[in-house]
């Protein structure tokens, strides 16, 4: 990164979400809370489903792997956010910076490709059950699998190429609880149009194109449920899907709200809610969504703790 006359100390500074006030101490207790709960559920949601036989299906192996992102993402910024609130220093050197872009832009594009395969995954065990085991076999689902972790990756490398061609020559002071691509373009005293346009592209590819796979499958999905003739097989199918759609509502709606708004009508208040939401609460709420409309995932937990 270029960075003018600020080359003697180029830390960022994160300003955070959180004052001392008593209100903001509660809000802060309450994101450590939440940090617990989405850091137990999901390491328990991937030990799970990697000890108990009767879940070492397609469906529940890539259930795994949302557990495991969310857990990654999680750990990526709260950690950073709780020190820097309870010590006081709110720096944050330029490796850091760029440590925190790549995992959290990875991350979350690899959630948005896994997010379809699971619904292509349901779109296959809902309309074609019998040809399922050979069109969802377990090589096509560890390559699917894959391939989710390597278009985040390779997501994640593009923006963080990108952000460290940008001068920083101003304030170093982020408008956020971490190195968010967004907040750093208003630092930049370069011209970040060109890459506000290579946002947007990647936007289409990681949310848009993913999105229309999805609601492609879910309508053939639903086509296909209306048509059951088991009121059982109906309510199943659907409890299963209605789970799968509740989190893609809450992932893809939050991500689209932050990256494809133009950087004009951008709010630093409404990026940082939007932004605890999906990366703070939906992480927690994942598991949970599943395990409890999930009779399989119940059994499970419950035979665990039996032993």
């Amino acid at each position: 990164m270029e960075w003018g006359n600020q080359t003697f100390n180029p830390d960022f500074i994160l300003m955070g979400i959180f004052s001392y006030t008593p209100t903001h101490i509660f809000l802060f207790s309450l994101v450590l809370g939440i940090f617990t709960m989405a850091l137990l559920a999901n390491t328990l949601m991937v030990l799970l489903i990697y000890l108990d036989p009767r879940l070492h299906t397609p469906m529940y192996f890539l259930l795994s792997q949302l557990s495991l992102m969310d857990l990654m993402l999680i750990c990526t910024t709260v950690p950073k956010m709780a020190h820097s609130y309870l010590s006081g220093r709110k720096s944050i050197s330029v490796a850091g910076c760029e440590a925190q872009i790549f995992l959290y832009v990875s991350l979350l594009g690899a959630e948005c490709f896994l997010l379809a395969v699971m619904a292509y995954d349901r779109y296959v065990a809902i309309c074609y059950p019998l040809q399922y085991p050979s069109l969802m076999n377990w090589k096509l689902c560890g390559l699917m699998a894959a391939s989710t972790w390597i278009l985040g990756g390779f997501d994640g490398i593009v923006e963080l190429a990108a952000t460290l061609s940008f001068s920083y020559c101003g304030s170093r002071e982020i408008a956020q609880f971490f190195c968010d691509v967004p907040a750093l373009l208003h630092l930049s005293c370069t011209d970040t149009s060109t890459f506000e346009t290579l946002i947007f592209i990647c936007c289409v590819v990681m949310l848009l194109l993913p999105l229309s796979l999805i609601i492609v499958s879910y309508t053939r999905v639903i086509i296909s449920v209306i048509r059951m003739s088991s009121g059982e097989g109906r309510h199943k199918a659907f409890t299963t899907c209605t789970s799968h759609l509740i989190v893609v509502g809450m992932y893809y709606g939050a991500a689209m709200f932050i990256y494809m708004r133009p950087n004009s009508n951008r709010s630093p208040t409404q990026d940082k809610m939007v932004s605890t939401f999906y990366t703070i609460l939906t992480p927690m709420l994942n598991p949970l969504i599943y395990s409890l409309r999930n009779k399989d995932v119940a059994k499970a937990f419950s035979k665990t703790g039996d032993h």
